[in-house]
């Protein structure tokens, strides 16, 4: 099966709404995590189309919400639900999105979809068997470069892609021991993002070639990879992923097509075609999402798209494993 992009994925799922324009869609948020707290929880005040009803998490609560220990006794807790929003580690979401889907509820999941890509197409399905609306988010490709990127690009031929994904993992996931576990992605958490871009603003596939992955000799999942697709079957594409990288993070993609060069820096929030600025509105990504998960719950239709998770698979398939230092925290 292939991926679903956005301009099919209205045929994931049709229903007829049973949520109402007339009033705020209740969302339940699981997972009280960072990532919930820095991004989730602010989109969600300032967005009139949800109400956030419940939350469920190991972490704590909302003040003033109702908070329970998991999803299941959420959803039995809470007389009216009509979404939640996952937030919770990649391991975790498949078993929440499946009792949220069971209980006829929207499903928004934080990235990465699934672990594993039939995890995600198992999603689909269920979702698809009762009516459902899943969207399977990519908060990435929301920033404010994406789309004129994507735009400028149509029409070029790509001749070469050069991606830097490198950060502090100390400061970016501070004891987030989750990610160094089987199923949390290590490096590929922040990596899949650049990868997300890359398979929305090219207009061709990308199909990975090698892949070098290191591994913390203490650790299930990779703290450094450098990755190498071809570009429709033209273009290299050359990708450098890495946890332990000193000072400002760099998140940046560098395009060069016939046409001159392209660049998206600072993980979207700014773009240079041919060296010049482009004018950008300021970065709203959760907001975004909301925002579309709103319009597809009313539309009774759902969004997925696993590309950027098939090219994680493929590296761990096919990466080659070296062992480095430990690494704590």
């Amino acid at each position: 099966m292939s991926y679903f992009p956005r301009s099919v994925a209205d045929e994931l799922g049709r229903r007829d709404s049973s949520i109402s324009a007339a009033h705020p869609i209740a969302i339940g948020l699981v997972g009280v995590g960072k990532i919930a707290k820095d991004q989730h929880l602010p989109a969600l005040a300032t967005n009139p189309a949800f109400q956030l009803a419940a939350t469920a998490s190991r972490h704590g609560g909302v003040a003033g919400l109702a908070s329970f220990p998991d999803i299941e006794r959420m959803i039995a807790g809470t007389p009216r639900l009509d979404a939640v929003s996952l937030c919770a580690p990649p391991s975790a979401r498949a078993s929440m999105a499946r009792a949220a889907i069971s209980a006829g509820l929207a499903v928004m999941l934080e990235k990465p979809p699934g672990v594993t890509v039939s995890e995600t197409i198992d999603l689909m399905a269920s979702a698809r068997r009762k009516s459902v609306t899943l969207f399977a988010s990519w908060h990435s490709r929301e920033a404010p470069a994406v789309e004129p990127a994507r735009q400028w690009l149509q029409q070029r031929r790509v001749t070469a892609v050069r991606v830097s994904w490198l950060e502090d993992v100390r400061i970016w996931h501070p004891g987030q021991e989750w990610i160094w576990q089987a199923g949390g992605f290590g490096v590929f958490d922040p990596g899949v993002n650049a990868l997300s871009i890359l398979t929305h603003i090219l207009p061709g596939n990308l199909v990975l070639t090698a892949a070098t992955l290191s591994y913390p000799r203490n650790r299930d999942t990779p703290i450094e990879a450098q990755l190498t697709m071809a570009y429709d079957h033209r273009a290299t594409v050359e990708l450098a992923f890495n946890f332990r990288y000193a000072g400002a993070p760099r998140w940046d993609i560098e395009i060069e097509t016939t046409d001159g060069a392209i660049a998206l820096t600072h993980g979207g929030a700014k773009l240079y075609i041919l060296g010049t600025a482009i004018p950008l509105p300021a970065s709203a990504e959760y907001a975004r999402l909301y925002a579309r998960f709103a319009s597809l719950i009313r539309a009774g239709q759902s969004e997925v798209d696993f590309a950027p998770l098939q090219l994680v698979a493929d590296a761990f398939l096919c990466g080659r494993r070296i062992e480095v230092e430990p690494f704590s925290y």
